[in-house]
């Protein structure tokens, strides 16, 4: 699944539209070593991860739920994926437009 975050963690890391995996069908073959990771602030679910060599916004691969978010960026590989939904649209900026008809919600889309 696809989806676009318009809080203003994932605008500044520049990776905003996730593919959201499942983590028993995920494997990480290298790197795991260079892998660091920003907790997050109360109101927001995911920590960061990133690559501590080059920088690359790397998702939520460091942490434990059953599913978790890669950038979409991260893909080498075409995905045939589209945006199901835009979360965080009450922090979005007006210089960005959404422009596809997906579902849209101020905060999360699931509360916990």
């Amino acid at each position: 699944m696809m989806a676009t975050c318009h809080c203003t963690r994932c605008r500044k890391v520049g990776a905003a539209t996730f593919v959201f995996v499942v983590r028993e069908n995920f494997r990480l073959v290298a790197g795991e070593d260079a892998i660091a990771i920003y907790m997050p602030e109360d109101g927001y679910r995911y920590t960061r991860s990133f690559c501590s060599k080059c920088g690359s916004a790397l998702g939520e691969i460091g942490g434990n739920g059953e599913s978790f978010p890669i950038p979409a960026n991260c893909f080498d590989d075409p995905l045939d994926l589209s945006v199901r939904f835009h979360e965080f649209v009450a922090e979005k900026p007006d210089w960005l437009p959404i422009c596809d008809q997906a579902k849209q919600f101020d905060r999360h889309p699931v509360s916990n």
